[in-house]
């Protein structure tokens, strides 16, 4: 059994509804992120082996709270090689999502693996954050920044004021971080998925009252 295949069982365990085109695209993810990586480093080295549950399986957690509606304008923020929103997008072809990220070679990888695996719900960006103009239902952002810093950076881009982003640590930390005005609710990805890398990891969603 190879690596792709061995997996893709972990995925198929937890998402078990998948289609065959779904299912081909996310089993495309693992062989081109390894040929990727060998060229420019969009996944820390010692993580590549892990894809599939460190970045793939845990993208996908978010799907869990079902945020998503056909036709949303999504803004994954800070995407690097394209997590959580090439996963998401995978699982959601009715959703637009908009991948930005300031480093221009990760946004080239974003595009190129979008294209390859026929995603035609991805825009790539290459931009900062407080530098990019849209409007977008929802933003989604993992473990690119704190969380004050996430919402000052791109309230402008979101006028519903809802953002989910993926955190390690302490919820009572997360809530401290931000003013009583924002509603925090923080969800324990390891109450979704049995593996103990998920252990203290959760998707937190912010609302602005």
């Amino acid at each position: 059994m190879d690596k792709t295949q061995s997996a893709m069982e972990l995925i198929e365990r937890y998402f078990p509804d998948l289609s065959e085109v779904q299912a081909r695209q996310l089993a495309m993810l693992g062989p081109m992120y390894r040929e990727w990586n060998e060229k420019i480093n969009v996944i820390s080295r010692k993580d590549i082996e892990h894809l599939y549950e460190h970045h793939i399986l845990h993208s996908l957690a978010i799907s869990r709270l079902e945020p998503f509606q056909p036709d949303m304008n999504v803004l994954d923020a800070g995407t690097g090689g394209g997590f959580p929103g090439i996963p998401l997008a995978i699982l959601y072809p009715e959703v637009q999502f908009t991948l930005l990220d300031s480093t221009a070679k990760k946004i080239h990888v974003v595009r190129e693996v979008a294209q390859a695996t026929g995603l035609i719900n991805i825009t790539g960006v290459h931009s900062r954050i407080e530098e990019f103009s849209g409007s977008f239902d929802l933003v989604i952002s993992r473990a690119v920044s704190t969380l004050s810093q996430m919402i000052a950076w791109s309230a402008h881009l979101v006028p519903a004021q809802h953002w989910m982003i993926f955190k390690g640590g302490d919820p009572a930390e997360f809530r401290k971080e931000l003013p009583p005005y924002f509603d925090i609710k923080a969800f324990a990805i390891s109450e979704w998925y049995q593996e103990p890398y998920f252990l203290e990891k959760y998707v937190i969603d912010i609302k602005r009252r």
